[in-house]
């Protein structure tokens, strides 16, 4: 299983809803086992100042994650998201957890 994990932050504060709402169009992609969006609710103290929203994805294998990019819905997120966001931190790892 690969688990996909993105770290997304908004230029303008003003703009956080937006960037949600661009995020969120992730949810119908149904190439995946599981697709999360999330505001991150948590100021740690260690890194103040983290990220807006959090994309949670875990797909089968590399297929599976290369077919949910190449989703037109995945292509309408990025046009809609990527004007608007400051910050964009993505991981990708095999997980053997079921």
């Amino acid at each position: 299983m690969i688990r996909h994990i993105v770290f997304f932050t908004a230029r303008d504060i003003n703009d956080r809803e937006k960037v949600y709402e661009g995020l969120k169009i992730l949810t119908a992609v149904p190439d995946c086992l599981r697709l999360e969006i999330g505001r991150n609710f948590q100021n740690d103290q260690v890194s103040p100042g983290g990220p807006d929203f959090v994309v949670y994805g875990e797909f089968e294998d590399e297929a599976q994650l290369a077919a949910y990019k190449a989703h037109p819905l995945y292509a309408k997120s990025i046009e809609l998201v990527r004007p608007l966001r400051d910050m964009r931190i993505a991981a990708d790892f095999l997980s053997d957890a079921a």
